[in-house]
């Protein structure tokens, strides 16, 4: 999906700052807005930067936090080392985001490491969702599963964005 300049607004004010490495929006929520975005494995100024996908919207991202808070994260270590299918699935995950991100150049500083904790740990659920989100279901199980959990949650965000859109005319 390619980005304009409305979509660099929109994801300006859901991060609160301009957008780095932008490359395109890997995702969009029902009401049309961006949701998840994919960036360059190197910032303009040379920084590696890991996250190829990144989650902008703020209410998942509000969300997920308080998933991470109540011990998710936790949860999906435990699973990890007791599941070896659900493990197995994740090193995959993990190489299909390498594959997804070298697309687009190479980093020596992030040359294996993809995001979020894969392939052996679970670190960053945002990073993870926003891998499930941009690439659809059956790639990324812990990020599958944490969607799953929240349910309709992009119906909060879409009512939120509504009434945020009416109060800025």
């Amino acid at each position: 999906m390619s980005v304009d300049q409305k979509d660099i607004d929109a994801i300006t004010l859901q991060l609160n700052r301009t957008p780095r490495g932008l490359i395109e929006v890997s995702n969009r929520c029902k009401c049309g807005n961006p949701c998840v975005v994919s960036t360059k494995p190197s910032l303009e100024d040379g920084e590696p930067f890991p996250t190829h996908f990144y989650l902008t919207c703020a209410t998942l991202n509000s969300l997920i936090g308080s998933s991470e808070a109540k011990g998710l994260m936790k949860e999906y270590e435990e699973r990890l080392s007791t599941d070896k299918d659900f493990l197995e699935k994740y090193k995959l995950a993990h190489l299909d985001y390498l594959k997804r991100r070298n697309q687009y150049g190479q980093n020596d500083e992030i040359n294996n490491i993809s995001a979020g904790g894969m392939p052996n740990r679970v670190k960053c659920l945002h990073a993870l969702v926003a891998h499930s989100l941009a690439v659809g279901p059956g790639i990324n199980p812990v990020g599958d599963d944490a969607l799953e959990r929240l349910g309709n949650w992009f119906k909060k965000s879409c009512i939120e964005d509504k009434l945020w859109n009416e109060l800025q005319q």
